[in-house]
């Protein structure tokens, strides 16, 4: 690397850059959008099947939680080929921004449901127990009590999933997926580009930082107004 130029830096094509970054972004935000629609669910009914708690349902819980550390445990990159098939079924192609969206998704949906699932347990049980003494029913306490009270927790876990997300979308350019990760891959690697590989790592790494800044001055707002 001592032996880098910058004045390459000039050379490189800054239009296909900002599409790359564009597409990384796209994915980035669809795919956040439907982990948080299915992975909140799936960590509010994992809090409220667990043993001990609102709705106990401990075989329902281990089956759930059986699946969500079998997706958690498979690397992200061998997540990618094995759902090369329904990622076919359901968008049609299996490269490019869309046929990354699926398996970004699938991977970040038990990620964030138990996140999601550890945020709630955190929730002091007196609140919960006066809820409940007041005649409250399942639906308004998961409404009105749990995720009020856990919303900054949400929010950070959110943010967690959101700057692991950024770290899936650059992977999955090994498929193909495009963004900056398979710009990176295709110039920077294949092609022994230095200044490429720079500019989207420099590039990835802006974007964890400006979401991990929003996301901390969200919860703070959250916490104390």
């Amino acid at each position: 690397m001592s032996g880098f130029d910058p004045s390459l830096l000039l050379t490189v094509d800054w239009p296909e850059i900002g599409g790359a970054t564009l597409d990384t972004l796209t994915m980035l935000g669809v795919s956040l959008l439907f982990t948080i629609v299915f992975g909140l669910p799936l960590g509010v009914l994992l809090y409220i099947s667990a043993p001990g708690q609102l709705r106990a349902r401990p075989r329902l819980y281990a089956v759930l939680s059986f699946m969500v550390n079998v997706l958690r445990s498979l690397p992200f990159v061998i997540l990618l080929i094995v759902l090369i098939p329904l990622t076919l079924l359901l968008v049609g192609t299996s490269i490019g921004v869309a046929g990354a969206i699926v398996p970004l998704v699938v991977g970040a949906i038990p990620f964030f449901g138990r996140l999601v699932e550890n945020v709630l347990r955190e929730i002091d049980r007196g609140v919960i127990e006066a809820s409940q003494s007041m005649g409250a029913k399942l639906p308004q306490i998961v409404f009105k009590v749990l995720l009020p009270e856990a919303m900054p927790g949400l929010i950070g876990a959110a943010t967690v999933t959101a700057v692991a997300l950024v770290g899936y979308t650059a992977m999955s350019g090994v498929i193909g997926g495009g963004g900056l990760g398979d710009l990176a891959i295709r110039y920077g690697y294949q092609r022994f580009q230095t200044e490429v590989m720079i500019v989207t790592v420099a590039l990835l790494l802006v974007l964890v930082q400006a979401l991990q800044t929003a996301g901390d001055a969200l919860v703070r707002r959250c916490r104390f107004g």
